[in-house]
């Protein structure tokens, strides 16, 4: 399994704290506002938006909250000027990170998240020396209960998809960024269940990570996610599927 699969997986089988809530209320409502700023405030022809939307509709997001945050981003209403930074680094065991984030403030950003990474094990890279090696890439998880194999890779190989793995209790399928929307609709249109689905960076090539090299990575990713000015955080750590029951259990 993938570093980006895998640690899908950990964050959705970790308990949803009132704060975590409002981590991912934050996150949403500063995307929204970004995406509503770059590209207007019409989710019928701003992908990123509609994207965004489809998030806050997710978590249940109150529609008042998801206005103001659309308003906010095209200047209807006065709000705080956020903007996108993406910032690459490398962990532990030499774990290529890319981290996206939408700040205020990115002296103040850049100056915290080089605290974090120097604090577990990690380092800023070099501009463009960790981004090459990862692609934009649709990633939908469905779980395994929801519709037999054979039915969903038809489904999804017909909308334009370009990869379905089984892998745990859910189906990880692949798509170019271009075709998620249809890949998407195609699957909720059948009325079967979409655990997850979003536009993700994913590594070419994995990096193994064991023992305490595991054990750090999946600390710094959860340190760097819980940070404030976070959105996504993408890596290209492999861990073995037993060593991560047991760090698991830890």
């Amino acid at each position: 399994m993938s570093g980006h699969s895998k640690w899908s997986t950990i964050k959705r089988k970790k308990a949803v704290t009132d704060a975590r809530r409002g981590k991912i209320f934050t996150q949403v409502i500063r995307e929204i506002t970004v995406a509503a700023k770059m590209g207007g405030g019409s989710s019928e022809i701003n992908a990123r938006l509609r994207f965004a939307i489809d998030k806050a509709k997710a978590c249940n997001m109150p529609a008042d909250n998801i206005k103001r945050a659309i308003q906010k981003g095209t200047g209807e209403l006065p709000g705080v000027n956020y903007e996108d930074a993406v910032y690459e680094a490398y962990g532990p065991g030499g774990v290529a990170i890319i981290i996206e984030a939408v700040t205020d403030n990115k002296n103040r950003t850049i100056s915290d998240i080089r605290h974090i990474l120097e604090r577990n094990n990690g380092k800023v890279a070099v501009s463009g020396s960790v981004a090459f090696q990862f692609h934009k890439k649709g990633i939908i998880l469905v779980p395994k209960s929801a519709v037999p194999e054979d039915d969903l890779l038809s489904i999804i190989l017909d909308a334009g998809a370009e990869d379905m793995k089984a892998e745990g209790d859910e189906y990880y399928i692949m798509c170019a960024p271009e075709n998620f929307e249809t890949v998407k609709q195609a699957i909720e249109t059948k009325s079967i269940k979409v655990e997850s689905a979003d536009i993700h960076l994913v590594a070419d090539n994995t990096v193994k990570v064991e023992g305490k090299d595991a054990e750090n990575v999946l600390k710094l990713m959860e340190v760097l996610e819980e940070y404030d000015d976070v959105q996504k955080v993408h890596a290209n750590f492999d861990i073995d599927d037993k060593e991560l029951e047991k760090l698991n259990a830890v």
